[in-house]
């Protein structure tokens, strides 16, 4: 009886998928992450403000930096709009666990969880509305710069995209979170901050564990396909 050759296109394929599946799920989780940490908002000096958010959002666009390299900015489009249906299904649940009733002695508790997801809504509205601006051209920045520099220098790509796109993301969502909330000085002030710090992170810390993650998909990808 002789013995079918496995498919190594078909493994390929399989692999691929994976990887794809754990990058997007790690893409929704950081952005969940990061919308509910934003409710904190974080000051230095009375001169630097921004939200606890800001420390882990460059994840994401980390992560979206490396789905829109490999697989494409159509990919990438659709993993942006899978955030953001997850991010509104986030809403829609904890605002029911703010409506039902809990008992007197977890008073304490109930009053907690209500206050942070309250506010959660105002800052995933504003979030949403600065995600999809900046994901977006983000991704399609990424492939622009790709195709011009015939897929060299991928930090001009991370970098150059994310400048570009940090602005779309955190004008719109600091004026919607937090508009009435804090004076126009420490929106102003947020604003910047915001932007430099979100700048930082992905030129310090993004763009290196970018490289390392596309380094090791192509060679995982290179190694089964041979």
């Amino acid at each position: 009886m002789n013995k079918v050759s496995e498919n190594p296109f078909k493994n390929r394929t399989i692999n691929e998928s994976s990887l794809l599946v754990v990058l997007i799920v790690l893409f929704v989780t950081s952005y969940i992450i990061s919308n509910i940490m934003a409710v904190k908002v974080i000051g230095f000096f009375g001169l630097f403000y921004f939200d606890a958010g800001t420390i882990t959002f460059p994840i994401a666009y980390m992560l979206g930096d490396v789905i829109t390299e490999i697989w494409g900015y159509r990919t990438a489009k659709r993993a942006i709009l899978l955030a953001f249906f997850c991010n509104v299904l986030v809403v829609v649940c904890t605002q029911i666990g703010v409506w039902l009733p809990s008992p007197d002695y977890l008073d304490e508790a109930a009053t907690a969880y209500n206050t942070v997801f309250s506010y959660v809504p105002r800052i995933v509205v504003a979030s949403l509305t600065g995600f999809l601006l900046g994901e977006l051209s983000n991704a399609w920045l990424m492939s622009r710069i790709k195709a011009k520099t015939q897929g060299r220098f991928l930090w001009v790509r991370t970098i150059g995209s994310s400048i570009i796109a940090y602005l779309f993301d955190t004008v719109p969502f600091v004026l919607i979170a937090f508009l009435g909330v804090l004076s126009g000085r420490d929106l102003m002030l947020m604003i910047v901050s915001q932007y430099l710090m979100k700048l930082t992170i992905e030129a310090v810390c993004g763009t290196p564990m970018a490289y390392a993650a596309i380094s090791y998909i192509r060679k995982h990808i290179s190694d089964r396909q041979e």
